[in-house]
């Protein structure tokens, strides 16, 4: 497998025919379903987060949306007020940073490269336990797959000396739309983690490259598919085909249970957006209704985009007075319908931190 991307006399197209068109199928609801939104950046930020959240979960760092969106929760000066930051919550926050540093660069035409792979290892491993692991550079010792603890080896990545020949490869497959999209995509995925590139962040990289490639391909309209919670959900099952393809190119099997991974986030992504969109236009009249005021709408649009807030945060972000924010506050936390909760009690000099309670729900795990 690796070295050599496999030619298309290894897949057997007839078998793949209907996974293809179901997981195209999905996908296309899904994408379609994204337009009708007005602000789909909006609407579906913290989807990135709980991404981050689940894809890093996967490589054993445990941390929940709403420390993230607390972490996020900044005062005017940009300096993060949380106190005593376990070093898992800001490693899950430079995953959502990277991934939204790749959507920017890819907007502006950069190509999926070694150029744009490195600088995202750079920024994901930049704190943390990944600071000492050579962060923005290939390996040049050999690395292996498997448990840390019992030393169980399951599988042994390319040697250092071959993997510029191996990554030509991969990035030249990734240009070329020899195959369709999907299964493109989900060829290049497994022959980058078999090349496993870098001393850490393999996987968080890898799992990043499947939404890069289905957007720059034009697969999907926007970058807002993130698959890691069906991965994590069938990680023994997902890790058991990954092995085959390296010990027997069954790239079939793989290939299978790639394209029904997609179908079924997308499906799952399509009935979660679904939620976000009708919470959204239910909000329009319930802060009308709760704020009395002109700028409910504006007021709706921040706490979305920031669903762990702070008034000051708030108010930077819409640009309606700060005394009008704490009116606002105060009449959603006394609402019945339990809107916002005090996640945080304002001390000293240190601000309230409130929670939107209702799309949380919708995007904690």
């Amino acid at each position: 497998m690796i070295g050599k991307m496999v030619p298309s006399l290894d897949i057997e197209y007839p078998r793949l025919v209907h996974a293809l068109v179901d997981a195209g199928n999905a996908l296309a609801r899904y994408d379609q379903a994204l337009s009708f939104l007005h602000n789909r950046e909006l609407l579906l930020s913290p989807l990135r987060s709980q991404e981050a959240v689940v894809s890093s979960r996967m490589e054993g760092t445990i941390s929940t949306v709403d420390e993230i969106l607390e972490y996020d929760a900044t005062d005017e000066s940009g300096e993060s007020d949380v106190q005593n930051v376990r070093s898992e919550i800001v490693e899950t926050i430079l995953y959502s940073r990277t991934l939204k540093y790749a959507q920017e660069e890819i907007s502006d035409n950069r190509p999926i490269n070694s150029m744009l792979i490195r600088s995202m290892h750079q920024m994901l491993l930049s704190f943390g336990r990944g600071a000492a692991k050579n962060p923005g550079q290939y390996k040049t010792e050999q690395n292996y797959i498997g448990s840390e603890y019992s030393r169980f080896i399951a599988f042994v990545p390319i040697s250092p000396e071959k993997l510029p020949g191996g990554l030509e490869l991969l990035f030249d497959f990734i240009s070329r739309p020899e195959h369709p999209d999907l299964i493109r995509t989900g060829l290049a995925h497994v022959e980058f983690e078999a090349l496993h590139p870098f001393k850490d962040g393999n996987g968080r990289i890898g799992r990043m490259l499947i939404t890069l490639m289905l957007w720059s391909s034009g697969t999907i309209s926007s970058p807002h598919f993130y698959i890691s919670r069906y991965l994590e959900d069938h990680k023994v099952e997902y890790i058991a085909h990954l092995r085959a393809v390296s010990e027997g190119n069954n790239w079939t099997e793989w290939l299978l249970f790639f394209l029904k991974a997609v179908k079924e986030q997308a499906i799952y992504n399509l009935a979660t957006t679904n939620q976000i969109r009708d919470l959204y236009e239910d909000m329009k009249t319930v802060f009308s209704d709760v704020t009395g005021s002109k700028h409910a709408i504006t007021l709706l649009d921040a706490v979305f985009t920031t669903p762990i807030f702070r008034n000051k945060q708030i108010s930077k972000n819409s640009q309606i007075p700060p005394a009008s924010i704490n009116r606002y506050t105060k009449a959603l936390l006394e609402d019945d319908r339990r809107l916002l909760k005090v996640v945080r009690q304002a001390a000293g000099r240190r601000a309230a931190v409130y929670s939107f309670e209702p799309l949380l729900e919708i995007i904690r795990d």
